[in-house]
């Protein structure tokens, strides 16, 4: 599969974001580091103009 230009930026931005949340969870309590989780959620909600939660199904623990 091709992939657009504006799909491998997202998807380079996605890995970026990976490797900040993994070197985060290294330095981070659990707790400081659910919180980071959480703000990122909405953050991406908002940009993307979807819920995270209604996307994934929250009640199952995929995500």
């Amino acid at each position: 599969m091709l992939l657009s230009s504006s799909d491998e930026d997202v998807l380079a931005a996605a890995k970026a974001l990976g490797e900040d949340l993994d070197v985060a969870q290294s330095e981070a309590t659990a707790a400081e580091f659910e919180s980071l989780l959480i703000e990122c959620n909405e953050m991406i909600s908002e940009e993307i103009g979807l819920e995270y939660g209604a996307v994934c199904d929250a009640g199952n623990d995929c995500c």
